[in-house]
């Protein structure tokens, strides 16, 4: 009897450290909010965490955020702590421990100390990502890794990020030539001959063939495989397990969602469709100023019915949405019911 009051007591303890754990890991999530031209932060639950004081404000990522003061970029903590000089000219978020800063002209990669770990002659530079970043040099591409060394020299017409260890290019004329896909070590796995590429995620890549007003998007696979036939007007990434697919043209198709085997499992009937961000999607129903935003679930099921001006994807159980116009509307957050965490001034 003794042993299963101390067992049923230590499963309540246990369960309240775990709920306590989750509220204050809820808690030390913050997103930006604006307030008449200044930006602050508030938490999960519409507090004020960061009173509104700078010109701009960023996400966190890994810790710090990008701030805007007196016209220069620096990072803050989540106690709204200063802790890399408001000083660049351009900074952007970290990825992969580093971040891209632009000082005095010259682009730098820097630590989270502010400490500067690669030097750039680039004439623009990018984010890590899979552990290489892109740069241009004039309008070629090449990349470089952590310790700043080029694997790759700006050979190519165009290329994009590494992702799941590939990075789309195209090596020929810039608006005649074809999309493929290398490896770090610049080796062509996947023949360029694709009229449009995007990144692979979670193995599969949408790409077109033919041009952008009658060609198809389909999927492949890492060895350049047709996993789902070219047959869609367009086609965007999976997120989630489905992916977003247009049938008929840019002003009048329309949006459905499908699987992974190429199955429509939310029919076409949306004028526009984003992806599945925590089990919920944005579409837009109607056309123009009067087409509105909603979220729907991955039945298709609309689950968040308001009539947004602008929506975005669902981060940390949050939303940022603006309603009553894109320009002079007002600015919100709100959770998975729909429900307002905090609304600006009108």
């Amino acid at each position: 009897m003794i042993k299963r009051v101390l067992k049923r007591q230590f499963l309540i303890i246990t369960l309240a450290l775990s709920v306590t754990a989750s509220v204050s890991k809820a808690q030390d999530v913050l997103f930006p909010f604006e307030n008449k031209g200044k930006y602050g932060y508030i938490n999960q639950s519409g507090k004020v965490i960061i009173p509104e004081q700078y010109s701009f404000a960023d996400h966190f990522y890994e810790g710090l955020a990008v701030v805007k003061e007196k016209g220069k970029k620096g990072y803050i903590n989540k106690s709204g702590k200063l802790v890399i000089p408001a000083q660049y000219d351009e900074a952007y978020k970290f990825k992969e421990g580093l971040a891209v800063v632009k000082l005095e002209g010259k682009w730098k990669y820097i630590d989270n100390t502010g400490k500067v770990v690669i030097e750039s002659n680039a004439d623009y530079t990018y984010n890590f990502n899979d552990g290489a970043a892109r740069y241009q040099k004039g309008l070629k591409f090449g990349f470089i890794d952590k310790t700043g060394k080029e694997i790759l020299p700006p050979t190519f017409e165009a290329a994009y990020d590494f992702s799941e260890g590939l990075a789309r290019v195209k090596t020929d004329n810039y608006k005649t030539g074809k999309w493929g896909y290398i490896d770090k070590s610049g080796k062509i796995v996947i023949p360029a001959k694709y009229d449009d590429a995007f990144e692979f995620k979670d193995g599969v890549a949408n790409v077109r063939v033919g041009n952008e007003a009658r060609g198809k998007y389909g999927f492949i696979n890492t060895k350049g495989e047709w996993v789902i036939e070219p047959q869609f007007d367009k086609a965007n990434q999976f997120s989630e397990g489905l992916a977003s697919f247009r049938i008929g043209d840019f002003k009048t198709g329309k949006w459905g969602y499908i699987d992974k085997t190429g199955k429509i499992v939310i029919n076409p009937r949306y004028d526009q469709a984003m992806p599945f961000s925590e089990g919920l999607a944005c579409i837009k129903v109607g056309l123009g100023k009067d087409g509105s935003w909603k979220y729907i679930d991955k039945t298709g099921k609309v689950v968040i019915d308001k009539d947004f001006s602008f929506p975005s994807d669902f981060k940390n159980n949050m939303a940022f949405v603006k309603t009553g116009g894109l320009k002079s509307g007002v600015s919100a957050y709100i959770d998975k019911k729909g429900t307002y965490i905090w609304q600006g001034n009108k």
